[in-house]
């Protein structure tokens, strides 16, 4: 059955605010596009013709990085609560963090939020991600979960940047001891970065196997996935999603 989208995806308004970015990782295209950074008013207006259909569940939010980290973050807070004012449903916001990020967004309305580790082989996100922090965005994500409380904080983890299995599994036995969700997210090779990094994207057997893997870690330490209520849990689109696609 194909579902159709609302914004992005099924019964959800998935928005951009920010499709330009400071940072320059490898794998990614936006710093590429440098793309145009979305108003509280044209967010208002797209999330009104998805509501004005009926099957509009959540709203989330995702950003790059137009000048700064805390200017992101304090511009994204600021239309959660333009938001809160004019809908009942709960907002899910995935953007870089910061020292106060966790704050701001769950005082804004937040509901859930997540933060892209991208890899958790050290070695790897230097080379990738060179202008940020592993350590950082790690500490961003253990106290997300003292803020938002567990099976509320998500992070990517990208599949196919040269990680091997093992590393895979104790990344995400780091992330879902502190209460994090991994999400294991297989690499889309992009044009505008060929040449600069060798990606594959993982096959069937790959991303069946990590997947029961990670479900299985999941129902160790108590998270489930399904109750993910924002972002990419419920929309399945890019995963394959622990106890929804793989029970």
């Amino acid at each position: 059955m194909l579902e159709p989208p609302l914004c992005h995806c099924p019964e959800q308004a998935y928005i951009t605010l920010s499709e330009r970015c400071i940072f320059n990782c490898r794998f990614c295209p936006v710093p590429k596009l440098q793309g145009v950074v979305k108003d509280t008013a044209t967010v208002l207006r797209m999330v009104d013709l998805a509501y004005a259909t009926g099957s509009l569940s959540a709203i989330s939010l995702t950003s790059g990085v137009a000048r700064s980290p805390d200017d992101e973050v304090r511009r994204v807070a600021a239309v959660v609560r333009s938001l809160t004012r004019e809908y009942d449903l709960p907002i899910g916001v995935s953007v870089y963090p910061t020292s106060a990020s966790s704050e701001e967004l769950y005082a804004a309305g937040a509901s859930e939020v997540k933060y892209n580790v991208e890899t958790m082989d050290p070695g790897i996100f230097a080379r990738v991600c060179p202008e940020l922090s592993h350590a950082y965005v790690l500490n961003a994500l253990e106290h997300a979960v003292d803020i938002f409380g567990r099976n509320r904080v998500t992070s990517n983890v990208i599949l196919g940047l040269g990680e091997s299995d093992a590393s895979v599994r104790k990344g995400v036995e780091t992330l879902t001891e502190m209460g994090v969700i991994p999400i294991l997210r297989p690499i889309s090779p992009h044009p505008l970065r060929r040449g600069e990094i060798d990606v594959a994207r993982p096959d069937a057997a790959r991303l069946i196997r990590l997947g029961v893997m990670l479900r299985e870690t999941l129902d160790r330490y108590g998270l489930r996935a399904d109750r993910g209520r924002t972002m990419c849990l419920p929309c399945t689109g890019c995963d394959l999603t622990p106890h929804r696609d793989i029970l």
